[in-house]
């Protein structure tokens, strides 16, 4: 079972709130999210979601978006925090909390590192499961490639590069013009669109393309990492 810990609570004010402040000072991203409360447990599990299926990251609770620090309201957000990681993750995600006084205020560091065990899905108020993935300082629903991805990586015995027509065309894609979309391969090999969800999942498995993920649009593209070796 995945455990909270929590770290020892600060009572040097003047330590503590420089800390703070020098997170908040360098902004919101990939890393780090400003949260005014936890009103909804389910909302919360996204972010709890997309920083444990990225690399980890730091949530501030009791700091609004631009940055001003208006701290907690009750103790009851820490027990939000909670249920958001083990009620509405599941996997449920390991996180760290620790209380800070700025300005004399409370605001809340949750520490969620990066897992080993992802894909975590999240929760919605629909009772359906997500998973979700950070791109700069959003929150983007994973697509089914990278879900599948994820609850593959590092398992290549089984994955077949069959070198066919769809994959010559696709290899013959990149090279010329760098990127391409899914929506895009379908067109160009004129196949399916499981059929060509399961080539680009094979070769990301193998590390012959990488996928980047941006707030408007996904794109495959040769990983640089394979055409050096």
């Amino acid at each position: 079972m995945t455990m909270v810990k929590s770290r020892s609570m600060k009572s040097d004010s003047l330590q503590s709130g420089q800390y703070i402040k020098n997170l908040i000072q360098s902004g919101e991203s990939q890393h780090l999210d400003f949260k005014f409360e936890i009103s909804d447990a389910k909302k919360m599990a996204r972010t709890f979601s997309a920083f444990a299926n990225s690399g980890g990251g730091k949530l501030l609770i009791g700091v609004k978006d631009n940055g001003r620090i208006s701290g907690i309201r009750t103790e009851e957000e820490m027990y939000m925090a909670e249920s958001a990681a083990h009620l509405c993750c599941r996997p449920a995600v390991d996180f760290r909390i620790a209380k800070w006084f700025v300005e004399g205020r409370v605001v809340l560091e949750i520490d969620i590192p990066g897992s080993m065990n992802r894909p975590h899905f999240a929760r919605n108020e629909s009772d359906e499961w997500h998973a979700y993935v950070r791109v700069g300082d959003q929150n983007i629903r994973a697509n089914r490639i990278l879900v599948r991805f994820w609850a593959n990586e590092g398992k290549t015995r089984g994955v077949l590069l069959n070198y066919g027509r769809e994959e010559k065309l696709l290899m013959s894609y990149l090279a010329q013009y760098g990127k391409i979309t899914l929506s895009r391969f379908i067109i160009i090999a004129r196949t399916g669109r499981a059929q060509a969800e399961k080539i680009l999942l094979n070769l990301m498995l193998l590390k012959v393309i990488k996928m980047e993920i941006t707030d408007k649009a996904t794109f495959f593209r040769l990983n640089p990492l394979h055409t050096r070796t």
